[in-house]
């Protein structure tokens, strides 16, 4: 079992569905909340207000005829934390946590794709409040103008069916959606109603990267590693590219405990070591993102994007 699958079940409480129900995903209760995400804070504020305050103070919310649900876009970066942070609004309001990908709804029947999607939404009904999280949208609702196939657009049309909440009533149930590449999305998702709000999820700070590195630390064999300049020296890494470093730095002090017999710590020497080979891999995503932002941006929907190239100097 990987690190990261360890980690997962570690924060999350499954609910075992019957087997006879013919459940497509399987329902959990996540115990992380907003003190585990490091930083964020806009985001964690956005997030207060149209998903967990309409729950604490709804008649506050109600005089302004707004109900408890909604739905929110987390775009960046792969490897930036979008999925962790769905899971601790969950956690934040101890709601139910569905995690949709495509390829568990996919049907090799006609309309069967479609019916599972339905099947999804019906079950986060059912088990409000839920947070209903649709990893990769773009995957499940890319543009139809590029679609070729007929039940693809279908699909499309259905996801579009089940946001509106035509057929049925979607209080207290949250979708969060997450992309790495929203300009792929279909027009009709963004438009009022559906996903209106759009999150950028940005490359840990400094701060939170010097974070993120100590608690990868813990329980390792590591001298007085420099954590604020190994922060420092890596700029635009994403929480993924921290998470591949630190294995990196693990097997050159392993290499010399092969070598001794004896348990080697981590040095700063190590880490300076392997960032000779590793790099960011968020930088070919800015560089998409500066020419859609730049060139295709009409509603300006990206400004927080180009605004963290020029407040990073990302070339």
């Amino acid at each position: 079992m990987s690190d990261d699958h360890e980690q997962r079940r570690k924060n999350l409480k499954v609910i075992q569905f019957d087997k006879d129900s013919n459940d497509l995903i399987e329902l959990e209760k996540p115990v992380i909340t907003f003190d585990d995400v490091g930083g964020m804070e806009e985001i964690k504020k956005k997030i207060r207000m149209n998903f967990i305050l309409p729950l604490k103070q709804p008649e506050l919310f109600a005089a302004y005829g707004k109900k408890a649900g909604g739905s929110i876009l987390l775009y960046g970066p792969p490897g930036c934390g979008k999925t962790f942070l769905a899971r601790a609004v969950a956690g934040e309001i101890n709601a139910s946590f569905l995690h949709l990908e495509l390829q568990a709804i996919l049907s090799m029947y006609v309309g069967g794709s479609e019916h599972n999607l339905h099947d999804v939404f019906e079950k986060a009904r059912a088990e409000s409040p839920c947070i209903l999280f649709i990893d990769e949208l773009d995957a499940l609702g890319g543009s139809r103008h590029n679609m070729r196939q007929h039940h693809d657009r279908m699909l499309v049309n259905q996801l579009l069916l089940e946001l509106d909440g035509l057929a049925s009533f979607n209080e207290n149930v949250f979708i969060i959606g997450a992309t790495n590449t929203p300009w792929y999305l279909d027009s009709a998702l963004r438009r009022p109603g559906r996903f209106n709000n759009l999150l950028f999820v940005s490359p840990p700070e400094e701060s939170e990267r010097s974070t993120i590195l100590d608690l990868k630390l813990q329980d390792k064999p590591a001298d007085s590693i420099n954590l604020k300049k190994l922060a420092a020296n890596t700029a635009l890494f994403s929480g993924a590219d921290l998470d591949q470093l630190v294995r990196d730095t693990i097997e050159i002090a392993l290499e010399r405990a092969m070598e001794t017999g004896e348990i080697q710590p981590l040095t700063d020497l190590d880490f300076n070591r392997a960032l000779k080979t590793r790099q960011p891999s968020t930088t070919e995503w800015f560089a998409t993102a500066r020419n859609y932002a730049t060139f295709s941006d009409t509603n300006g929907e990206y400004t927080a994007v180009l605004d963290y190239i020029k407040k990073h100097k990302i070339r």
